[in-house]
């Protein structure tokens, strides 16, 4: 079964293939504008706490701990309840969760991405 929430940096060029696009960061990514972004929801509640980012500065030997901090503050039911409205919303389409950081492999996107397909593939 394919991944329907795929994740993309804020820096890089809207696709018609991206679907819905939601940012996942709690800060607006520096130097883009409000209305080239093209995004369809902000959700600044999905992206990790302040603590959490600041300690995990984005270095790797820091990801496992991260991951499981991160996926924590998650499974609250706050989060949770955001997390299958945008499932919902989105009925079948594409969902792409948009990021900021310059690291493709260690950020919330892609912990964020994970839980959302795993939610995702359970619900069907």
């Amino acid at each position: 079964m394919t991944n329907r929430v795929q994740i993309k940096r804020a820096y890089d060029a809207p696709a018609n293939s991206d679907g819905y696009r939601v940012l996942v960061d709690r800060l607006w990514p520096r130097g883009i504008s409000k209305q080239t972004l093209h995004h369809d929801q902000w959700c600044k509640d999905l992206a990790p706490s302040t603590d959490l980012r600041k300690w995990f500065d984005h270095k790797p030997e820091r990801w496992e701990k991260f991951h499981e901090d991160y996926l924590a503050e998650l499974a609250t039911e706050q989060a949770t309840k955001q997390i299958d409205e945008i499932l919902a919303a989105t009925k079948s389409g594409k969902i792409t969760l948009l990021y900021g950081a310059k690291d493709t492999e260690h950020n919330q996107a892609v912990v964020l991405a994970e839980l959302m397909n795993r939610r995702d593939q359970h619900a069907h």
